[in-house]
């Protein structure tokens, strides 16, 4: 019997529509475009508006559109795992409300939150029941609403985050297309330099406590930059060697959109040229979990059946890892938005 392998048959994306660009933002704490521009590499984010609406809003848009490219029913979903930092609440995980917005009653689902590395974590999770042989169609989400954890008096971290969300379709593949091999991990140590300190059992957040800012997305830029770096690049070249893949064979690397100079660090890294290296940072800054989805979403029409990609991703944990699978259709033929 052929090996089964989880393989994405669809794609699908969401960005608000309101966009707060670099020149914006220097209205609202001192930075500029250009310092922007150099650092980090973004022009502008997608801002999520309106009372009441968060991650689930913006992961069911992905969902609806990824039912409707692939012709899906809902009740025809057996699972559904969203990854995501900024969940509507704790509790119920946001993937149970984002199944009911979606008509999805067949399926049972959970979050993972492993900070920007967690739409990579969902999927090489999700893979494992498809090649199980006990789910045949299961949707992965990455959605987050990150203007929720910004403090817009620090300059140093709210110019990095966006708002959005991608969401995937898993099926079942035994022509050797779909999740080949991957490479994850974590280090705790690490949990200090990029956190959200407040708003947890630890320290919840209280009137005494509000006016820290502490409940907002805190990093210390120069450890998460070489980080980031270092590991990206490692366990990606590490997946290539053992794959027998090189610079040549791969056709795409879609890394994690944190920052240009560390993508282009992971690229070089791995020998690729930098036109085959998905970059879309400029216009939806870091999505956290939404970053490699809507990459997917934004090269879908120039993706082919049989195209390697490797994924690449860092982010608070430290947790990272990469990826690698071969891509199981002509996206050309399906690309919509």
């Amino acid at each position: 019997m052929s090996k089964i392998l989880a393989s994405i048959t669809g794609v699908a994306g969401y960005v608000p529509d309101y966009i707060l660009t670099n020149e914006e933002l220097s209205t609202m704490v001192d930075t500029s475009d250009e310092w922007i521009m150099t650092r980090i590499g973004i022009k502008e984010r997608r801002i999520l508006k309106g009372e009441g609406l968060g991650s689930s809003y913006m992961a069911a848009k992905a969902v609806n559109l990824l039912l409707e490219k692939t012709g899906t029913k809902p009740e025809e979903i057996d699972m559904l795992i969203l990854g995501t930092v900024t969940p509507d609440q704790p509790v119920p995980a946001t993937a149970n409300i984002v199944a009911d917005m979606c008509g999805i009653t067949n399926a049972f689902g959970y979050d993972i939150n492993a900070g920007c590395s967690s739409f990579l974590y969902t999927l090489v999770t999700a893979s494992k029941f498809i090649e199980s042989g006990t789910h045949k169609k299961i949707v992965v989400v990455g959605s987050d609403k990150m203007s929720s954890l910004m403090n817009y008096q620090d300059r140093t971290t709210c110019p990095i985050f966006g708002d959005g969300a991608g969401a995937v379709l898993l099926e079942p593949n035994t022509e050797g297309y779909g999740l080949i091999d991957s490479i994850l991990r974590v280090d705790g140590s690490g949990r200090t330099h990029l956190l959200v300190k407040n708003g947890g059992s630890c320290f919840p957040v209280t009137k005494e406590n509000y006016d820290s800012r502490e409940q907002y997305v805190y990093q210390e830029g120069q450890t998460v930059f070489k980080s980031a770096v270092s590991h990206m690049g490692d366990t990606a070249l590490e997946v290539m060697e053992r794959n027998g893949l090189t610079g040549e064979t791969v056709t795409w690397l879609c890394p994690h959109q944190a920052n240009q100079r560390i993508i282009d660090a992971t690229g070089k890294r791995m020998g690729l040229s930098p036109e085959k290296v998905m970059v879309n940072i400029q216009r939806y800054g870091n999505t956290t979990s939404g970053t490699l989805p809507l990459c997917l979403w934004d090269w879908e029409s120039k993706l082919r059946k049989g195209d390697n990609i490797i994924f690449a991703v860092f982010g608070a944990g430290f947790t990272w890892g990469a990826s690698y699978l071969k891509w199981a259709y002509d996206g050309d033929k399906v690309a919509k938005k």
